[in-house]
């Protein structure tokens, strides 16, 4: 009798640059939801957003430097390769057809992201393809009055405990704990564009390729 297979942690996001804030939600996710691997997906072309102030492939290649010392850790190249736009929904059907219909495949999202959620392309189909997991933090909750009537629904309906992971490969939606960091992409572009230090902030590799390359000045 063959194992059931264990889930995969999937993190996206414009990691511009990557900073250990990231580093720590995905590693504790990968802990509190016994999650096989977390795979980093560094968006292409951002649809919600302005242009990322490091290209694709510095971006891809800082992520690279950053989850390298973390066997559980890996990256997918894919959407800074696409020259589409990147969409979630996309994304997890691409990896649904590559992985097959059983793995478990759980995407990380902030709390405050989650409740961005109805303005994302297809929101309502993600869970058609992963279970989707919350990172709480404070000053944010799954707070049913924070939200529009259509995502107050969606989280009644498919809020469940973490086990739920290994009995489905995708349409649950679960939280997890986390003592947030205090570090953010844009702060960390605007101290190095004003000559400040970036040290701590960021994993040594990631920081000497910055310096390197001369990002963000």
């Amino acid at each position: 009798m063959t194992q059931p297979e264990r889930a995969l942690g999937l993190f996206g996001g414009t990691f511009d640059p990557i900073h250990y804030g990231h580093l720590r939600l995905a590693e504790t996710a990968r802990e509190a939801l016994g999650l096989e691997r977390v795979r980093f997906i560094p968006a292409g072309r951002p649809p919600h957003r302005g242009t990322p102030g490091a290209s694709g492939a510095d971006r891809l290649a800082m992520a690279r430097l950053a989850t390298a010392d973390n066997r559980a850790f890996d990256v997918d190249p894919a959407e800074v390769e696409s020259t589409q736009a990147s969409f979630t929904i996309l994304t997890l059907e691409r990896l649904r057809l590559a992985l097959g219909p059983q793995r478990p495949l759980v995407l990380l999202l902030g709390v405050d992201a989650f409740l961005g959620l109805p303005g994302w392309k297809r929101w309502t189909e993600l869970f058609d393809f992963a279970h989707i997991a919350v990172a709480n933090r404070p000053g944010y909750s799954l707070d049913a009055a924070q939200m529009p009537d259509a995502l107050a629904a969606l989280v009644k309906r498919r809020e469940a405990a973490p086990e739920a992971l290994e009995t489905a490969p995708h349409g649950a939606l679960v939280q997890f704990a986390m003592t947030p960091l205090a570090i953010s992409a844009t702060d960390i572009r605007t101290q190095h564009s004003a000559g400040h230090s970036l040290r701590y902030l960021l994993p040594p590799p990631v920081l000497d390729y910055i310096s390197r390359h001369q990002l963000y000045i």
